[in-house]
Order: structure tokens, then C-alpha cells, then sequence
């Protein structure tokens, strides 16, 4: 097995409901992550409760991803 090379220190911060600050090294400023849209929908999250529409974590996943 080879020696780690990278260990991310990340730190989440839970707010309301789904919405999560991320603390990511790189980033000068926080990261807002949330639900919007089909995904609030399929979490039967009602939008009118949302503290704004941020993109989910699913989001960053195919961002980071794609390509």
C-alpha cells in the first residue's frame, strides 16, 4: 500500500434544513451547499422554506466530474 498522500480538511457546518456551509481548503470563502429544485422536490423539501436555492452537494459531484 502506498503512503497518503493528500488528507482534505474540510469542516461543515449545518445550518437550516439542508442548508450546509463548507469550509474548503482552496476557497477563500465558504461554500453554501443546499437543494433546489427536482431535489428539494424528491426530499419533500418545501421551497418556500429554503433561506435561498443553493446547488446540492450532487451538484459538485458531476462538476467536479465532468469534463
Amino acid at each position: 500500500m502506498s503512503d497518503v498522500v493528500y488528507v482534505s480538511k474540510v469542516r461543515i457546518e449545518r445550518k437550516a434544513g439542508p442548508l450546509r456551509i463548507a469550509y474548503l481548503p482552496g476557497e477563500a470563502q465558504p461554500v453554501a451547499f443546499s437543494v433546489h429544485g427536482a431535489i428539494a422536490q424528491h426530499y419533500k423539501v418545501d421551497p418556500a422554506t429554503l433561506k435561498g436555492s443553493h446547488a446540492s452537494t450532487l451538484d459538485y459531484v458531476v462538476a467536479a466530474t465532468a469534463g
